[in-house]
């Protein structure tokens, strides 16, 4: 079969795309033909070598879905979806014709997504159910997701909703604030990077006087400032921060507003624990209450070492490889 592989870690000169020998599923486990499979930005960090837990010679790949050609009868033939923290660190992943897993790490794909919008959700929906989770957003919660345009922040939205919560968005142009627009989603636009102190406190005044509940900051750039602009006993989650990742927080606004800032790191969820998630989460999709990603750049696997490259060097979009 065809894959992308590294045997070293630190440059992406080291992703190859060759041949290499099927997976072998062991007892319990289940052989999938990858359709569709998600190239994530921590995919790139992973041939980098700036993840310590991943062994090497690797496939790499987290987000996937295909069919099952092997393993327990009952899914045999059946259309899956999957991720976790194992898939591509320490177990091959998903940037391959095929992958073996465990069976209890697989849920069956929901009927509604097509194979590369169900490979899109994966990174993507889990981190984005743990932020909401750890910051109780649930029915009446006044949510504001900083980067509601891009994958993770898209995610949010649609889960919230479904939760129940009031959604105020924050962007970057105006065409993302259009987008949220023809969604039925308010948003604002902000400026690509914090140019002034109490920003986005002022910004989120005419929808949420006095504060949002939660501020979900999916960009690591508006920390600080949403820690001005965050309501009393509000709660911001965060998923990533630029840089060498060490701020400079204003710490009295955050205790004085009785705040609490909740870290939220998706490497922890083991496929398994993620396959009993996106089965709840199908069940959204299916009930029309979830709707698909747009948006999807989908290239053959053979591109897969001029999308890592490309993505590498800052080019936005949501990539599938098709098989």
């Amino acid at each position: 079969m065809k894959a992308l592989r590294f045997s070293k870690t630190g440059d992406l000169k080291f992703l190859e795309y060759v041949e290499c020998p099927m997976p072998t599923p062991a007892s319990g486990e289940v052989l999938i033909e990858v359709k569709a499979a998600r190239l994530n930005r921590n995919d790139i960090s992973n041939v980098m070598g700036r993840l310590p837990y991943t062994t090497v010679p690797r496939t790499p790949g987290r987000d996937f879905s295909g069919v099952v050609v092997e393993g327990p009868k009952a899914l045999l033939g059946k259309a899956v979806w999957g991720t976790g923290k194992e898939i591509g660190f320490i177990r091959d992943g998903s940037h391959a014709q095929y992958l073996a897993l465990p069976a209890d790490a697989v849920s069956i794909k929901p009927e509604s997504l097509s194979f590369a919008q169900a490979a899109s959700c994966g990174v993507p929906y889990v981190t984005a159910w743990h932020a909401l989770e750890g910051a109780r957003v649930n029915q009446g919660c006044k949510l504001l997701i900083v980067g509601a345009a891009g994958a993770v922040g898209g995610a949010a939205l649609m889960l919230a909703r479904w939760r129940g919560a009031e959604i105020l968005g924050a962007v970057r142009n105006v065409a993302a604030a259009s987008s949220l627009a023809s969604q039925g989603v308010h948003s604002i636009v902000l400026s690509a990077q914090p140019s002034a102190k109490g920003e986005l406190a002022q910004a989120v005044q005419e929808k949420f006087p006095g504060g949002p509940d939660v501020i979900f900051d999916t960009t690591g750039l508006w920390l600080a400032e949403s820690i001005r602009a965050l309501g009393n006993y509000g709660r911001i989650a965060v998923i990533v921060a630029p840089g060498n990742g060490e701020l400079t927080l204003p710490i009295r606004d955050l205790y004085r507003c009785c705040g609490a800032i909740v870290g939220i790191n998706s490497l922890l969820y083991a496929s398994v624990d993620c396959a009993r998630l996106m089965s709840q989460i199908g069940k959204g999709f299916d009930s029309g209450q979830l709707h698909g990603p747009q948006g999807l750049e989908q290239h053959p696997l053979a591109e897969g070492i001029q999308m890592y490259a490309a993505l590498a060097k800052g080019m936005s979009g949501k990539i599938v490889f098709v098989n």
